[in-house]
């Protein structure tokens, strides 16, 4: 696997094998930086408003995913180094946890990103683990698919039972894991086809974004929202998103509106769609990565990666 540091844009350059795995994890920290920054979004905190959130807002939300950087690295290490599958899960789980723990020091027991460490930190490993000419969404997500299947050691033990965990059991959604496991379709089918149609018709960046958020609202099954809405609430606003596209999208006036009619869908219902922001920047980092590999098609996968995946 060659070594490679990124510079702010995603462009490469030889490196040492330390600096490219903290540079893997700056990409998904300014991931993560991508979607608190996105303004206006629907239900979530941006630069403007705290959502439908009483206990965050964007000054937390940005020192959150700057607390996540050493966790990321954490999860290269691992998948760098490690090749025996279920040695590297349990290695994943405890960088995870760790990385976890940072982020509740410094939000003081706010849960502002831990499904994003899940969904971000899986794909991190990913590419930390493949060949860069392989950071392809459908190679990227396979691994991750591969990873998640597997059982995490340290969860044997019994443990809190999370929002997301019982919405899962209730409603018989997939879930987190379960999403990750079929390999975050919704990335592949809706958010990353909904950023590139966006901006090859001319949309600004913004309104790419905010065109690949109402996509994944549209489609995922959000906890977040399960949570605080039900099924009813869910319904609702995935209709209220789907409208966002069939008016243009957020790089026209109308499409704008059914954005601005979604959010007020949010607030209505107390809810936000904290699942698809997470898939939101794990989109844009999956999208950064393809830019990173630049063009031409995959190649053999390394004995390494076959080992995982």
């Amino acid at each position: 696997m060659r070594r490679l540091d990124f510079d702010a844009t995603g462009a490469a350059g030889p490196s040492s094998p330390a600096v490219e795995l903290a540079a893997l994890a700056a990409l998904a920290v300014s991931a993560l930086r991508d979607e608190v920054d996105l303004t206006p979004k629907p239900g979530l905190v941006d630069r403007a408003t705290r959502g439908a959130h009483r206990d965050m807002d964007h000054a937390l939300m940005v020192a959150s995913a700057q607390a996540l950087e050493p966790g990321f690295t954490a999860i290269a290490r691992a998948a760098e180094s490690e090749s025996d599958p279920v040695a590297l899960r349990a290695a994943l789980g405890a960088a995870g946890r760790d990385a976890e723990a940072a982020m509740m020091r410094v939000t003081r027991g706010v849960n502002t990103h831990r499904g994003a460490i899940w969904a971000l930190g899986l794909i991190v490993g990913a590419a930390a683990a493949l060949p860069r000419s392989q950071w392809r969404a459908a190679v990227l997500l396979r691994w991750v698919a591969t990873m998640a299947a597997i059982d995490d050691p340290a969860l044997a033990a019994p443990r809190r039972v999370s929002n997301g965990a019982r919405v899962v059991a209730r409603y018989r959604v997939a879930g987190a894991r379960g999403e990750a496991m079929a390999g975050f379709p919704q990335i592949v089918e809706a958010g990353l086809p909904a950023l590139q149609a966006a901006r090859a018709m001319g949309a600004s960046e913004t309104a790419a974004r905010l065109d690949a958020l109402a996509a994944l609202i549209a489609v995922l099954d959000d906890t977040c929202v399960l949570h605080r809405a039900g099924p009813d609430g869910l319904a609702s606003v995935q209709a209220a998103a789907v409208t966002v596209a069939e008016r243009g999208g957020a790089a026209s006036p109308a499409g704008c509106e059914a954005l601005a009619q979604l959010d007020r869908l949010f607030l209505e219902l107390n809810a936000s769609p904290g699942g698809a922001a997470d898939l939101l920047a794990a989109t844009l980092l999956v999208d950064r990565l393809e830019t990173t590999a630049g063009p031409g098609p995959d190649v053999q996968e390394t004995d390494h990666a076959n080992a995982i995946a």
